[in-house]
This record gives structure tokens, C-alpha cells and sequence, in this order.
């Protein structure tokens, strides 16, 4: 079964007062343990299509399948309890709250979800010291350089234990070499943590980093590939 499943989805807005429709009848699944690259230049719908797998957005018509149960009618506060167990978050911009530490920002999901005090701090401990800041707990985003704020930020995604880790653009903001860390770092949680990751990128560099690359063009995929291994049935 897959992890994800998209079946037929359509998304529009209203322009004034006209209806544009951003996506036109997509089809996309992703199955447990997969890493997969979204790309497609601006417009695409690549985005679009991320916010709604995240239930960030709701389609306009179409059926989403998380991890088996159809969330496409489900009320704001139930799908954001779906959320918070099931999706871990990782943006271009770290969306680090600022004058808050380092555990601190990590705490946030498990916050939101109730989790004791005592077994907040130790996962969060936990998941900082995997992604190697052990010694940068107490430090604010201010203190912290572009790659550490994304680990931060990387491990604030991953310390609810969620099944699926989401990403926009996550090295968008950083140089070459610290973006093939993070990659690499991701490449590790895939691999060796069994975490589903779907990415959303324009570059080639970082979309390599993935088992299976997406196309999308004018609201449609245009092509769904495994690297280096040809066409995806």
C-alpha cells in the first residue's frame, strides 16, 4: 500500500474574478521508505501539490490516501493532528522562532503534542545530537550558522517520529558545500532511519541526492523516473 496516494487531484484559485486552475488531474504516489525529488521550474505546481500532500492546502477536487485513510474531508483540527504525527516539516527559511533556543525550537511538535516535559527535552536532546549539535543546544538561531540552523530545523522535522519528512527547498539558502551536507544528512535518515522524504527543488545537484525525481510542467507531471534507473512503472 502506498504511503501516499494522489488520485486525480485538481487545485485552482481565483485571480480576481476569474478560476485558474493550478493543477490539472494529478496522479502521484509515494510508497513507504521512498526519497523523492519534485522539480519543475516556477509555476509548475510542484509546490501546490507539497503543500497539499503536507495538508497545508486541501485540492479543489480529487482524492488524497495518507497512509491509508482518505484526509480530503477531514476538519482543520483533525488534519492537523494528522499532521503532527505523521509529517515532519523542513523549509527553505529553517522557520526557526528566534530568541528561542536550539531544544527549544525542537520541543515545538512534541509541544503541540502533548508530550511530557521531561521526555520533550530528551528527544529533542536526542534528535540535536544526531544531527551533531549536541554542543549547540542552548544556542539561539542568531548563534548558529545557515547549516546549523537547517539541522536545527532538520530535527525539529524528525523528533515527532513521523513517518514522513517534507522539504522545500531545504538547501536554498546555503553554499555548495554545506548543501551536500544536509543532503547527505537526509540521504542518512532515508537509509538508515527507513524515513519516506519527499523534496521539492529546482536543482539538479540536490534533486541526484534522491532514489526517484518527479517532473512537473503547467500543473501536470510530465515525467516520474528512478535515478539512473530508468522509467518508473
Amino acid at each position: 500500500m502506498a504511503l501516499v496516494e494522489l488520485r486525480q487531484i485538481k487545485k485552482s484559485f481565483m485571480l480576481g474574478k476569474e478560476e485558474m486552475e493550478i493543477l490539472h488531474g494529478i496522479d502521484f504516489t509515494v510508497d513507504k521508505g521512498e526519497f523523492v525529488a519534485m522539480m519543475g521550474p516556477s509555476g509548475s505546481g510542484k509546490s501546490t501539490t507539497m503543500n497539499i500532500l503536507g495538508c497545508l492546502d486541501r485540492p479543489t477536487s480529487g482524492t488524497y490516501i495518507l497512509d491509508g485513510e482518505d484526509v480530503g474531508s477531514l476538519d482543520g483540527d483533525t488534519l492537523a493532528e494528522i499532521r503532527n504525527r505523521k509529517i515532519g516539516f523542513v523549509f527553505q527559511g529553517f522557520n526557526l522562532l528566534p530568541k528561542t533556543s536550539a531544544i527549544e525550537n525542537v520541543e515545538l511538535p512534541l509541544l503541540y503534542a502533548g508530550v511530557p516535559g521531561k521526555e520533550r527535552h530528551r528527544r529533542a536532546r536526542a534528535a540535536l545530537e544526531d544531527m551533531g549539535l549536541g554542543n549547540r543546544l542552548h544556542h539561539e538561531p542568531t548563534q548558529l550558522s545557515g547549516g546549523q540552523q537547517q539541522r536545527v530545523a532538520i530535527a525539529r522535522g524528525i523528533v515527532n517520529m513521523a513517518p514522513i519528512l517534507m522539504t522545500d527547498e531545504p538547501t536554498g539558502n546555503l553554499d555548495s558545500k554545506t548543501s551536500d551536507e544536509i543532503m547527505s544528512l537526509f540521504r542518512k535518515l532515508n537509509e538508515e532511519n527507513g524515513i519516506t522524504i519527499i523534496l521539492v527543488t529546482h536543482e539538479p545537484d540536490v534533486a541526484a541526492y534522491a532514489k526517484r525525481v518527479v517532473h512537473f510542467r503547467d500543473g501536470m507531471i510530465l515525467s516520474d523516473e528512478l535515478n539512473g534507473k530508468g522509467h518508473r512503472q
